[in-house]
């Protein structure tokens, strides 16, 4: 019925179009596929040493006993909600500096140098001071997070709102358009693409900064577990770990895409 709405050139082209995103799809999930079983295979064969590298059985095995033991979505829950709350902390913060470094020239000229050295610096060396300054607690693995991200997300959210199209610009002066409104009616809307991938680098970073911050300081979380895992060489619980890590990432980054998406049409 749909295909009516088109040209016969136009349906097929529509029906190529399907096709190729069932192929790809078809493609990945045939990757994670051969990448488990090939793991587990020479898992099981001893070609790699399974204290050392786990197996996808042994995985769900530590899945099952973290569930069964009432700790499994404990740790998650700890995990996803300092990077939630630093990632969401680190986007509008980081969005509204962008906005009054645009707003005004000489402010942007101004910082501009300390912004750039601050996102050079290594973030990791903060983490004495960190703990100095604001405790071991939830806090501290959320300000880590924070600054993790929010250099990036000022950084590329600026350089949006200055690759605006300068005839734009130059016609919203001559129709009388102050900064203001210049902002709202033209250099927000222009910039949502690249909003959408400030974003989509912020979700990576904000799991970055949580899970450094967890390697330092925390009693609880993903990285707790990762840590601890290493220190008693359960290497089951750190691999585990990381593949939930990985699968949060991904479903983290599904969800911005999602929006992305909705936003472009």
């Amino acid at each position: 019925m749909k295909d009516r709405q088109y040209s016969s050139e136009h349906a097929a082209f529509l029906k190529g179009v399907q096709r190729r995103k069932i192929l790809i799809w078809t493609a990945r999930l045939s990757l994670l596929a051969i990448i488990i079983g090939l793991w587990e295979l020479f898992a099981s064969l001893q070609i790699i040493d399974p204290f050392i590298t786990s197996s996808p059985s042994r995985v769900v095995r530590t899945i099952a006993e973290l569930y069964a033991g009432g700790n499994l979505f404990y740790h998650i829950g700890i995990t996803l909600m300092e990077t939630l709350t630093g990632f969401f902390i680190a986007v509008i913060a980081g969005y509204s500096v962008a906005v009054l470094l645009w707003m005004s020239d000489a402010a942007r000229k101004v910082f501009e140098p300390y912004i750039v050295v601050l996102n050079a610096l290594p973030k990791i060396a903060l983490g004495p001071l960190i703990i100095i300054w604001i405790g071991t607690g939830y806090t501290a693995i959320i300000f880590m997070t924070v600054i993790v991200a929010i250099i990036v997300c000022i950084m590329n959210t600026l350089t949006g709102f200055l690759q605006v199209d300068n005839t734009m610009l130059t016609l919203m002066r001559s129709l009388g358009a102050n900064k203001r409104q210049t902002l709202f009616k033209l250099v927000i809307p222009a910039s949502v693409p690249q909003l959408m991938n400030t974003l989509k680098v912020a979700v990576g970073l904000a799991w970055i900064g949580s899970i450094m911050g967890e390697y330092i300081v925390s009693r609880a979380g993903l990285g707790y577990l990762i840590v601890y895992g290493g220190q008693v060489f359960k290497l089951d619980l750190v691999m585990t770990a990381t593949i939930i890590l990985c699968a949060l990432a991904g479903a983290m980054y599904a969800v911005v895409a999602a929006i992305e998406k909705i936003l472009s049409k």
